[in-house]
């Protein structure tokens, strides 16, 4: 199991910087950081120096959208950056959330979603790609390579990532949902006729290390706020008593009366008090080492190839040194 850091773009810049740079010290493999350049700062700037002051680490958003950048300037920057930095761009995407709800747009549809990633993984590797009516190419990106990861949740969005990307983001850690996602989208794999053992998978999920669950809950809670935008249009979809859905993703939203994404990613928000314990543990991982080695191995046995760890909380620098010094190596 490869092991993984989301940071908040927050200023200052150089802050997310030093954490990547530290995590790769500790042995993170993946540096990740929220793209929503209306709450944070623009991404695409800092990965540049996070690649500079690293010397392997993996470095994309967790995750970009279709919406809010032309998909040739989207394709051009991890070109360019995989030039530069010798092939060491990813890019985790999905419909979109504060990104586009900030500025007033919907969460793209699906199908918009499949054509952005064929044309940015296309022009990204140097290949001719069909945009607009027009064909284009980046003829100096030969040697470009770029994984595309897809986060998702619901059964369609499920499907396309494992018929058409080269990986899966869930964002939660919670084992019998871990087990339900990713077997849909293996399946999918599957029936595409793909290798369904080539797909990357890839769990995100706050980790607090400590003996304090209480405060460690009421740091993460925000996390099921989050995680809540994308059940609420699961519901709003499939109702919430379908069948295609586990409840045990969609029921605790039933007290959710809306969200304010100025606290987005943020302890404390009196927007997540809908969160119950339960989910909060669930979703998260808490508490003293071992119990972060139990559940991680957990998800290790379900076939999961990288855990990235949702950096926002009050512990950022004694997560990550717990995890370097005893957990990754506990689970390598």
């Amino acid at each position: 199991m490869e092991f993984g850091v989301v940071l908040q773009t927050d200023p200052p810049a150089w802050r997310v910087v030093e954490l990547a740079q530290k995590a790769e010290n500790l042995g993170f493999s993946y540096g990740w950081t929220f793209d929503s350049h209306i709450l944070w700062q623009e991404p695409y700037v800092i990965y540049s120096q996070m690649l500079s002051a690293t010397k392997r680490m993996i470095v994309g958003p967790m995750v970009t959208n279709p919406g809010t950048r032309d998909w040739t300037v989207t394709a051009s920057h991890y070109a360019t950056l995989n030039d530069m930095f010798g092939n060491r761009m990813i890019c985790g995407i999905g419909r979109g959330d504060s990104a586009m709800r900030v500025i007033g747009k919907k969460p793209a549809k699906l199908a918009t979603l499949s054509e952005s990633m064929k044309v940015i993984k296309g022009l990204a590797e140097g290949e001719e790609v069909e945009y607009n009516g027009t064909t284009q190419q980046f003829p100096w990106a030969k040697s470009s390579e770029l994984k595309i990861l897809m986060a998702a949740y619901g059964p369609k969005a499920l499907h396309l990532c494992g018929s058409e990307t080269d990986g899966f983001i869930l964002q939660l850690a919670d084992l019998q949902l871990a087990e339900w996602t990713i077997g849909a989208v293996r399946k999918a794999a599957e029936e595409a006729g793909r290798d369904p053992d080539a797909l990357h998978i890839c769990v995100a999920a706050p980790a607090y290390v400590g003996t304090d669950l209480e405060h460690q809950r009421e740091q993460c809670r925000w996390f099921g706020g989050m995680v809540g935008n994308h059940v609420a249009d699961l519901v709003a979809r499939y109702g919430d008593s379908s069948d295609a859905i586990p409840q045990a993703l969609t029921d605790y939203i039933k007290e959710r009366e809306g969200y304010d994404y100025s606290g987005h990613g943020k302890a404390g928000n009196s927007h997540t008090d809908f969160v119950p314990d339960d989910i909060v543990d669930r979703f998260c991982i808490l508490g003293p080492e071992e119990a972060h080695i139990e559940r991680l191995q957990a998800l290790k046995d379900l076939g999961v190839d990288q855990f990235a760890i949702y950096l926002m909380h009050d512990q950022k620098d004694e997560t990550l040194n717990a995890y370097g010094q005893r957990i990754i190596p506990a689970l390598r």
